[in-house]
């Protein structure tokens, strides 16, 4: 006999979410099991990261595992389409949710025009969510969850929670685009790959050069505009209490190994503080046990900032380099033919890690260490290869841990689900009740003899060993209750069969309580914010031209994509401004001359044109045909 009982969710506004990225099938599935309550992922067209697509059977397979743990499942759908892109889009979707995804992540509004599945939809940061107008439309439309842009200020998040009741994302984590999302075409402008269409070139990456319009060079070969790496680690009760829910790291393109210990190291600041609060959960079921120590500075980055959540700081660029320069180790005191030496630092270094430095004209050189050998004040470092420009005085990186690694390269996590188990009797024999973390039961019952115990101590310790050998199912026992008038004589045989049809049971029923979020219902009086479009409103064809008419939006310009601007326009609009980054801006330095500026990328030339009233720069320029 078997009861299943269903319990449900908390409700959303008690619930932290961790969203996890995922490259593809293998990822997801490590992401899930280093704690991730949510993963997203691209299908297998239309997102916004064309490199990252998966197929619809990946999609299922990835969709069962997470939802054994009550974890999620969003698709990327973020990119602009074209018209003839529609009905392929419509039937993908139902695509997708046939496989049980859980959400789509959408940029373009025409999907919304079209026949879907009664899937979620959750607005992409590609929307530009910015104001509590913006973000309250998307809720009265129909998105249940809605990615806030990554510039914003804590004080700006409480304002749009205050004037909202949908679920709020915010990235905690990885690469920043310099622009505001879904505000960027320099791409497009200049190679003909869309960032709206999941194929940015990132010119913002590229070393590039500060000028005045008459020719004087300010700042030479340097990157501009490329970010250091988002890490919130130190903000995250502040985003609880300003709103947010949904905690997301960036990825998609990242290594495996920067999926497992991002996602472990979030799990760990998220348990914390769940073990201190008793008015908030999990979204997911089961608890994570590492085989390494989660280190966010181990993996790819391009150094750290929490960028705006605290109002506008020096040093959030990366100028040097938009690669992964690594951890200091120290400085060169001497050259050898085989290698150099360093001035000593509690930092264990191991063969086969990976090195750098940057040479004088500030290129970043990797070379790999051979060996390493500590002396009493220094480490002298054998070197795969000479490299030419290490001279006494440079400062050396480590960007590749070759320990930590390994052990990243092993299964490094255990997911397990607590699950509390009573073993009694019942009219025609024993019952074993399993009631998990999440309230959830199952009971299974074994018809038998009742024989009283010759030994009732070692009857019962029997009975707690056999049951808690729980092996390689999802659970862990963490009480196991033994509930008998008289102890009883019980088999191994007799309690390893009851715990299997029990834990068969319990999974049974975790499945029949798991239920997928319902799309929320549209209001259909619900007003755009503006009554007219730019070509920045990202209208690329006649579904989403058709949504924005119905909701009050009399002028829409087609977007950037349909190559119809043929003058100067707004490429990139930056809450990043270089006049401040370089000390120039006329707030912060009384007396200098607010001045125009030029940046030179290449062959080509940008105007910058800075908005002091709302505090943004704006990259000016035109479609290069």
């Amino acid at each position: 006999m078997h009861d299943q009982t269903p319990r449900l969710a908390p409700p959303e506004q008690n619930r932290l979410e961790l969203l996890a990225p995922a490259k593809n099938l293998a990822y997801g599935i490590e992401a899930i099991n280093h704690g991730a309550d949510a993963v997203y992922m691209g299908g297998p067209a239309f997102g916004a990261r064309s490199a990252a697509g998966n197929s619809i059977e990946d999609i299922e397979a990835l969709a069962r595992h997470a939802h054994r743990f009550g974890a999620q499942v969003f698709v990327a759908f973020n990119t602009l389409l074209h018209d003839h892109e529609l009905e392929q889009a419509r039937r993908l979707t139902h695509q997708i949710y046939e496989a049980g995804a859980d959400a789509l992540i959408v940029q373009d509004m025409g999907l919304l025009a079209l026949d879907l599945p009664p899937i979620a939809l959750h607005a992409s940061t590609q929307t530009d969510n910015r104001t509590p107008e913006k973000v309250k439309f998307l809720q009265d439309v129909g998105f249940s969850q809605v990615v806030l842009a990554r510039e914003l200020s804590l004080a700006q998040i409480r304002e749009i929670s205050a004037a909202t009741s949908v679920q709020l994302e915010f990235f905690i984590h990885g690469a920043l685009c310099v622009s505001y999302s879904g505000q960027c075409n320099i791409s497009h402008a200049r190679t003909g790959r869309s960032a709206n269409r999941g194929e940015c070139a990132q010119l913002c990456r590229l070393p590039c050069s500060l000028k005045t319009p008459g020719g004087e060079v300010l700042v030479e070969n340097s990157h501009l505009l490329s970010l250091k790496d988002m890490d919130q680690s130190a903000n995250l009760e502040a985003l609880i209490a300003a709103g947010i829910r949904s905690f997301k790291i960036e990825g998609r393109l990242k290594g495996l190994d920067y999926v497992k210990n991002v996602t472990a190291w979030y799990r760990q600041k998220l348990d914390a503080i769940l073990e201190s609060r008793s008015d908030l959960v999990a979204s997911s079921a089961g608890r994570c046990t590492y085989g390494f120590t989660p280190d966010p500075k181990k993996s790819f980055n391009r150094g750290s900032t929490d960028y705006f959540l605290h109002g506008r700081q020096p040093g959030i660029d990366s100028p040097r380099s938009p690669k992964y320069v690594g951890e200091p180790l120290g400085r060169v005191t001497r050259v050898n033919k085989d290698g150099i030496e360093i001035d000593g630092q509690p930092v264990t270094l191991n063969n086969g890690d990976g090195l750098g430095f940057f040479k004088p004209g500030g290129e970043l050189v990797g070379m790999r260490l051979n060996k390493v050998e500590e002396k009493a004040q220094s480490k002298r470092l054998l070197l795969s290869e000479p490299m030419p420009g290490l001279k006494v005085g440079t400062e050396i990186f480590r960007n590749h841990d070759q320990a930590f690694s390994k052990l990243l390269e092993k299964p490094s996590a255990d997911r397990r689900i607590r699950v509390d188990m009573r073993l009694g009797e019942w009219d025609e024999g024993l019952s074993l009740t399993l009631t998990d973390e999440q309230g959830i039961c199952a009971t299974v019952t074994l018809p038998c003899d009742k024989q009283p115990a010759d030994n009732p101590a070692r009857a019962l310790q029997q009975a707690r060993d056999q049951l808690g050998k729980l092996g390689n199912t999802l659970f862990v026992a963490r009480q196991i209750e033994l509930a008998f008038n008289t102890p009883l004589f019980i088999a191994a045989s007799q309690l390893n069969g009851l715990r299997r049809d029990g834990i068969a049971a319990l999974e049974t029923a975790r499945l029949a309580a798991y239920r997928r979020p319902e799309r929320r219902i549209p209001l259909r009086d619900a007003i755009y914010p503006q009554h007219r479009l730019s070509y920045l409103g990202n209208v690329l064809n006649s579904a989403a031209e058709q949504f924005f008419r119905e909701h009050g939006v009399g002028s829409i310009a087609p977007a950037f994509e349909a190559n119809k601007e043929e003058r100067e326009v707004v490429l990139m609009i930056t809450k990043h401004c270089i006049r401040y980054s370089q000390h120039l801006c006329p707030k912060e330095v009384p007396g200098l001359k607010a001045e125009p500026l030029e940046l030179k990328m290449g062959k080509d030339s940008f105007r910058l044109r800075f908005d002091c009233h709302r505090c943004e720069m704006q990259v000016m320029g035109s479609l290069k045909r």
